[in-house]
């Protein structure tokens, strides 16, 4: 299972080359690129971002439900898929 800490830099690694995928759309932008070319560069950088909030809500879920008392079972799934659900919702 990864650490924390190989989560968060495969997390930085994801985000920082969505930020090159933003900065090359601006650039397209500059240059007068059409319109086609720049909505499919921007279908790509949501698919990314998408994969980065999936990325980071299974590590949420793994690290909220990774030793839960029987007793606060409940309240921690609770929790996980109310972080899930918001997530979803914004996608």
């Amino acid at each position: 299972m990864p650490t924390d800490e190989d989560s968060k830099k495969a997390i930085l690694r994801r985000l920082h080359r969505i930020e090159g995928q933003v900065r090359g759309i601006i650039r397209m932008v500059e240059e007068g690129k059409s319109c086609e070319e720049v909505l499919t560069q921007v279908a790509a950088v949501r698919s990314a971002m998408e994969k980065v909030g999936a990325h980071i809500i299974t590590s949420r879920m793994k690290e909220c439900l990774h030793g839960v008392s029987p007793d606060s079972f409940d309240e921690a799934v609770g929790e996980a898929i109310d972080t899930f659900l918001r997530f979803t919702n914004s996608i």
